[in-house]
């Protein structure tokens, strides 16, 4: 198999002149519609509405806190800067369960801290992340390519864009010929509608399946190992995924499936998977399906969007210095005890 072309979603965040562009996953593929956002609001409220998901809101952070600096253009260095600081501390609380909106924060308030000309400085900060980002997805997914045999069938759980470029790229260089089972990924459909999309368009095999599946399949010999990605690994090996990754690997474990789980590296400061906020999402999306109510209006809905999966649960955290058991993870601080 030769390399694999970068799907739509790998640059579905974009900066401009008049502010920052977004791909909206709400209705991709189905749609190729784009939301402008014209200030630091407008991309935390993108963040917040779901235009935008897995690595995007990384990106959405770094070219927001560009637009944050332009709009400060001119201010005296120190205000300019405490304008920054401010529009960073919103962007993140638009994600509180992941740390990558965090993390892209850091690299434009580090870029800023002692310069006198700040939009310069945040333009720099923001490239210097995106690139950043882009090459801890290869590195990881090398790591992760290692861990999976020839024609591998790989069970994946809503995720997409980088992370899975990364590991595609990594798997065809490596000459081996995976296939995919995608869960659909209740209620957003990110699964069908995202991952599996790009999968296709990487020329990769995709099979989709319902939420409810997987557990029959493993039961059946017809996956592999399970694979996702993660909105952040805390310091014990507690991986925090899209909610429904806590099944999957319960049932994986049940049938000797391995669980692979994908992250750039653990948070240091997050010391189990208590310690990290899951965020609750309004019920009523629940009861919704691509805009259209699927349910009674007699119930009501609960959305938990994210679960935490127990070390116990997990085979490998695959991290962009390799692989690492979960009980090893803090090994990726202190890679030379």
């Amino acid at each position: 198999m030769s390399a694999c072309s970068a799907p739509v979603l790998a640059d579905s965040v974009r900066l401009d002149d008049d502010g920052v562009h977004v791909l909206d996953r709400r209705v991709f593929p189905f749609e190729r519609r784009w939301v402008h956002a014209r200030t630091v609001e407008e991309v935390a409220r993108a963040i917040e509405e779901m235009v935008t998901q897995s690595s995007g809101p990384y990106f959405a952070v770094l070219w927001g806190l560009v637009l944050a600096a332009r709009e400060a253009d001119g201010a005296d260095p120190a205000v300019a800067r405490e304008r920054v600081q401010a529009a960073a501390r919103r962007l993140i609380a638009t994600r509180p369960t992941n740390d990558q909106p965090r993390k892209a924060a850091a690299f434009v308030l580090e870029a800023i801290a002692e310069r006198e000309d700040v939009a310069v400085a945040a333009l720099e900060g923001a490239r210097a992340g995106d690139a950043d980002y882009r090459r801890r997805c290869r590195e990881m997914g090398r790591a992760g390519a290692d861990l999976l045999s020839e024609g591998a069938r790989v069970l994946t759980h809503c995720w997409g864009d980088l992370y899975l470029l990364g590991l595609v790229e990594a798997l065809l260089e490596q000459g081996k010929r995976p296939e995919f089972v995608c869960t659909e990924t209740r209620p957003y459909l990110q699964g069908a509608r995202l991952t599996a999309e790009s999968l296709a368009e990487m020329g990769v095999a995709a099979i989709l399946v319902t939420d409810g599946m997987p557990a029959s399949l493993m039961r059946e010999g017809r996956v592999d190992a399970l694979v996702t990605a993660s909105d952040r690994v805390t310091m014990d090996g507690s991986v925090i995924n899209k909610v429904g990754t806590l099944q999957l690997a319960v049932a994986a474990r049940a049938f000797g499936v391995p669980f692979h789980a994908l992250c750039h590296g653990p948070d240091p400061d997050a010391a189990s998977g208590a310690q990290v906020p899951i965020e609750f999402r309004d019920g009523d999306e629940v009861l919704h399906t691509l805009g259209r109510r699927s349910a009674s209006d007699k119930v009501s809905g609960l959305y938990p969007a994210f679960d935490v999966t127990d070390p116990h649960w997990v085979t490998t955290v695959v991290t962009d210095r390799g692989a690492f058991a979960p009980a090893e993870v803090h090994r990726y601080w202190t890679p030379d005890s």
